[in-house]
């Protein structure tokens, strides 16, 4: 059933959209709108970031999949709702041609439980579906299946950023949760902060609901510890202190995170940079592992400068933990799953 043809991969990001059009040998071109897309597709393959707890692997989009995903917008709103959009339209353009929605929460199915769960009421979790659900899964898989190491951590740091931990090719725990504002600081979203804060600006009528949701998703982290710029590598050239606390913020934060990862994984042999931020800022890898010699990660300046292919090792010769920079090629992982979905009707 088309195994053959080019999948389109739609992206919809929180701060981006990607097209390609991926070949079955992984070749791949990036495309600027749906309408350049060659003729004869065999399916257009959707990232979706949320998956909630009904969507664990790739799916065929019909209409109780699309109300499904609706439903789920809620959870990721910068995430789910242009992915449902770009879904649409890719339906208005390609009729007849299957659509595949393929989930950034299913790589993260293999949490356990002490990882997943949250110390809330039992009524939430049980109930409401309250856990740890995790994102970033596509960019998370590529790079598990391209640096093998037992123990591995990988920081996908780009417009939203997380760090996970993967023991033997699988999820065991990360840092975005019930949705991807939790965990580290991002470009625009604040990360894990006490939930008091909220509730304190509610509670005191400084801040309504909405207004609080649209600070904490588009006017905190990098932007918010700045006051000028949601963009690294802006905040870099800029000699500006607010600047510089932003990006100590962000590499401090990074750093606990993964020490926190290889705390789930008992050691760490393996740690992947990849994603916008991480594949071109050599000053953010760097100001990273400057913080984790205690693991055993000896970053060779040298290499970490010179690196811009879609895969380096960064480390030391003889080190005790790889270091790599990685292109992060979600799409190659999406279509894959499209086509395995065409291969098995579902």
């Amino acid at each position: 059933m088309g195994l053959a043809g080019l999948i389109l991969v739609v992206n919809a990001g929180s701060t981006s959209l990607k097209l390609s059009v991926v070949a079955p040998d992984g070749g791949s071109e990036r495309i600027g709108s749906l309408e350049e897309a060659p003729p004869g597709l065999a399916a257009v393959a959707h990232r979706v970031v949320h998956g909630g707890e009904r969507f664990r692997d790739p799916v065929l989009v019909d209409p109780a999949v699309r109300a499904a995903l609706a439903e789920l917008t809620e959870l990721a709103p910068l995430h789910n709702r242009p992915a449902l959009e770009a879904i649409d339209a890719a339906l208005a353009a390609f009729p007849g041609v299957p659509q595949v929605a393929v989930f950034d929460t299913a790589f993260h199915a293999t949490l356990p439980e002490v990882a997943f769960a949250y110390a809330v009421p039992r009524r939430w979790r049980e109930e409401w579906g309250i856990r740890r659900y995790g994102f970033h899964g596509l960019s998370v898989a590529w790079a598990a299946e391209r640096v093998r190491a037992r123990r591995l951590v990988v920081c996908h740091l780009g417009g939203g950023c997380s760090v996970t931990a993967v023991l033997d090719g699988r999820s065991v725990d990360t840092t975005m949760g019930f949705s991807p504002l939790e965990g580290v600081p991002m470009a625009t979203r604040s990360g894990s902060i006490d939930p008091e804060i909220a509730l304190h600006l509610l509670r005191t009528g400084r801040l309504g609901l909405e207004e609080i949701d649209q600070a904490l998703e588009r006017e905190s982290g990098l932007i918010g510890l700045s006051g000028r710029s949601s963009r690294y590598e802006e905040l870099e050239r800029s000699d500006d202190p607010a600047a510089r606390l932003a990006l100590d913020v962000f590499a401090y934060r990074v750093a606990g995170a993964v020490a926190a990862m290889a705390a789930a994984l008992a050691g760490l042999d393996g740690l992947v940079f990849t994603g916008g931020v991480a594949e071109r800022s050599a000053r953010a890898r760097a100001e990273v592992c400057g913080r984790l010699g205690f693991l055993g990660v000896r970053l060779d300046p040298g290499r970490n400068a010179a690196a811009g292919g879609p895969e380096d090792e960064l480390a030391v010769e003889g080190a005790p933990v790889r270091v790599v920079a990685l292109e992060a090629r979600e799409d190659l992982v999406a279509a894959r799953a499209a086509r395995a979905v065409l291969s098995q009707g579902r």
